[in-house]
């Protein structure tokens, strides 16, 4: 069974999102919190799989609160809420460890496919901002887009690009001709510059901000 925490400010949308959630038999609600400061004790008092993360809210937005509980309770995995206006926010969460994100209006088959797998440690990306980026709604020079990854040599960005679909160090040694030490190397290079805590996070950097 994987135990939810529902974080929104609205109390209707985390009523609509228990009901349907509730109706998938491995998925039970066992909390919920109006902002990111209740999530924080929430987390700590009930010890959730997964936390279903609004980003805008009063006293304590989604990003810090995503940021605590990760930095705090390692094992709780979160799922970032948003909407097409929250791309800045997102970003944010995402660099403070969270596990992936949906839109609000996501169907909820499709959300609960999404817990399941960020339950098991997997990553989930809506496809709503990858393909803003592409279209150029978005530009990768705005404040959203961290300074660091500019940074990076085209090296490094081979390697991120190949995280990013999935590659392991012994592949993407093979597809660039260099040893898995040297992978290695680069790998801990790339997150240290980005500040990211694993490759997970550098993965989903990398898709939401390059052309992958």
């Amino acid at each position: 069974m994987i135990s939810l925490l529902l974080v929104d400010d609205q109390n209707l949308i985390r009523q609509g999102l228990k009901a349907l959630l509730e109706l998938e038999p491995d998925l039970a609600v066992v909390g919920e919190a109006e902002n990111g400061a209740i999530a924080i004790d929430r987390v700590k008092e009930l010890q959730p799989n997964v936390v279903l993360m609004d980003i805008r809210m009063p006293v304590m937005d989604g990003v810090t609160a995503t940021r605590g509980i990760c930095q705090q309770f390692p094992n709780v995995n979160i799922l970032v809420l948003t909407t097409f206006d929250d791309d800045t926010y997102v970003a944010a969460a995402i660099k403070n460890g969270a596990k992936g994100y949906l839109l609000k209006d996501t169907p909820s088959e499709e959300i609960a496919a999404a817990i399941r797998a960020v339950a098991l440690g997997y990553t989930h990306l809506a496809p709503g901002m990858i393909a803003k980026v592409m279209s150029g709604q978005i530009d990768k020079n705005e404040a959203t887009l961290p300074p660091e990854l500019a940074e990076l040599t085209p090296r490094e960005l081979e390697i991120l690009k190949l995280i990013a679909v999935g590659a392991n160090n012994r592949e993407i040694a093979g597809q660039l001709y260099i040893s898995e030490g040297t992978v290695k190397n680069h790998v801990t290079n790339i997150l240290n510059r980005l500040n990211l805590r694993d490759r997970t996070q550098a993965a989903i950097l990398a898709k939401t901000y390059l052309a992958i």
